[in-house]
């Protein structure tokens, strides 16, 4: 009996310890799944792996790469791929007429299926947003991309990148410094270049040294949040020493990038009537529509641009806006009505683009500051002219962000002597409807609730990413494209027709 007790016990330690072994291998095992940098560069066996001790040691060779969370980055591209303020051979400054990057191939990912990126810290899931974030410049420096969205299996001969320029201001203001210390645990010396230190650059050097102005920032609620802007332009007043009273009114352009990535949360032009599951600014909620300023906003109501639940728009009980300038409309607006409540005797002279979206509107901003500019009460008083420049300049950080590149690769001898700007690539991430644990809509994206509702550390392929191509990009937005960012434009057909050959050609291997 004795003998029967001593086993039991030592059967139940035995199992117990076992237990507790189980138990903390399956800890490491979650830590080590939930850690999307220590996945990326420890684990062999996981789909993000990238094996950095055999990363190409030719950099000169390689392309730059670009992400965004969708297309606004093209902006970002188009002012890179049309930069001339180098002599090509010398490097000297001055145009040429020659692009100075035309020997650089690019490679650009929008992330459109987690986008938009602006409202991960609004639903409190920054650390979701980084692992996007890092997910994004995986991608960039990996060797896998999909065919389709269907495919199960990945090809594997895409191109690393010598550079990463982050064409995101949230991302750049939440993930930069993110991505760089990943890179230092990897061993890379890969340069990431951001947007907002080169947006705030163009805006002070608007602005003299002791003069008095008001720099706007109209960027995502994502951005405005971070205050990258703000503490950007307070760290550079002082490097520079500025003794002028500049001061920063930031207002979060909710719906504005959605709209021009077309979310059906912000913007659907096939509805007429206001829905369920709408994100963007209302009557009621945090973000408010106000009646008394009806005449200000100035929206225009024709063909669906602004949904209404009654026939007569000026007794709506429920009002959304359906269109990219009517955000604009709304934002301006406000932005103008925080200054005015202010009391500030400054006035509004730049306003940085802190969206990489927000560059295609241009010509709406440019009205509407126009309009408020001009708008008079029925007194005849005028509401905003005191408070604004007569011209008020649109900093586009782009411009800047190229001029870093180009230091970049100039001073780092990067530069590519042999290559070609036609090799560019273009892809964007789809939902991944293989993914079991994926909640998708009938539209085939992910749900709001769902796209913010997911925990950060469960790393899975959330999505998968493909080619541009029409299956993925509506006609609208490629019109857009070719309109307003035309070489790229050129680009981006010149590699779907390459792919296609590509795929042509395996395909006929495969017979």
């Amino acid at each position: 009996m004795k003998q029967s007790v001593i086993i039991l016990y030592l059967f139940i330690m035995f199992t117990a310890c076992k237990n507790n072994q189980q138990q903390e291998d399956t800890m490491e095992a979650v830590a080590a799944q939930g850690d999307i940098v220590n996945t990326i560069l420890t684990d062999k066996d996981n789909f993000y792996f990238i094996d950095f001790d055999n990363y190409p040691d030719d950099l000169n060779s390689l392309p730059v790469g670009i992400f965004d969370s969708g297309t606004g980055g093209l902006t970002v591209l188009k002012a890179i791929v049309n930069y001339d303020e180098h002599k090509n051979g010398s490097g000297d400054l001055g145009e040429d007429g020659l692009r100075d990057f035309n020997k650089e191939a690019f490679i650009y990912l929008g992330d459109q299926a987690n986008m938009p990126y602006g409202n991960y810290a609004k639903e409190n899931k920054v650390e979701l947003l980084q692992e996007h974030i890092i997910k994004d410049a995986q991608f960039l420096m990996s060797n896998k991309y999909y065919n389709d969205g269907s495919d199960d299996k990945a090809n594997t001969n895409k191109q690393a990148v010598k550079v990463i320029v982050v064409a995101c201001n949230t991302a750049t203001a939440y993930g930069k410094e993110y991505i760089e210390d990943y890179l230092q645990k990897a061993g890379s010396n890969i340069k990431v270049i951001g947007v907002i230190d080169a947006g705030v650059r163009g805006a002070l050097n608007g602005i003299a040294v002791d003069e008095d102005a008001i720099i706007g920032v109209l960027a995502t609620a994502g951005t405005v949040a971070s205050k990258g802007y703000s503490n950007t332009i307070n760290t550079l007043k002082k490097q520079r020493s500025y003794t002028g009273n500049i001061e920063v009114y930031s207002q979060g352009g909710i719906g504005i990038a959605e709209a021009v990535d077309e979310d059906p949360d912000y913007y659907d032009k096939n509805i007429a009537k206001p829905r369920d599951g709408y994100k963007g600014p209302g009557l009621d909620g945090e973000v408010k529509i106000d009646k008394s300023l009806f005449d200000v906003y100035n929206f225009n109501f024709a063909d669906n641009r602004m949904l209404c639940d009654t026939e007569d728009k000026t007794s709506c009980s429920l009002m959304q806006i359906n269109d990219a300038e009517n955000y604009v409309r709304y934002h301006l607006v406000s932005l103008m009505e925080n200054i005015r409540l202010s009391k500030t005797t400054n006035q509004l002279k730049s306003i940085i683009l802190g969206c990489t979206h927000y560059p295609y509107l241009t010509n709406e901003l440019n009205q509407v500051l126009e309009e408020l500019y001009n708008y008079k009460t029925k007194d005849g008083e005028y509401v905003y002219k005191d408070l604004m420049a007569e011209k008020i300049t649109l900093i586009d950080p782009a411009v800047n962000t190229a001029q870093e590149l180009f230091v970049h690769l100039n001073n780092e001898s990067l530069f590519n002597a042999n290559g070609d700007i036609n090799n560019s690539e273009f892809y964007i991430s789809v939902v991944n409807d293989k993914n079991s644990n994926n909640i998708i809509d009938k539209n085939g994206r992910f749900p709001y609730d769902y796209k913010y509702g997911r925990i950060e550390g469960q790393i899975q392929e959330y999505v998968k990413v493909v080619p541009f191509s029409r299956k993925n990009i509506s006609a609208d937005i490629l019109n857009r494209f070719e309109q307003q960012i035309p070489f790229v434009y050129d680009l981006m057909k010149n590699y779907n027709r390459n792919n296609e050959k590509t795929q042509n050609l395996k395909e006929k291997e495969k017979i």
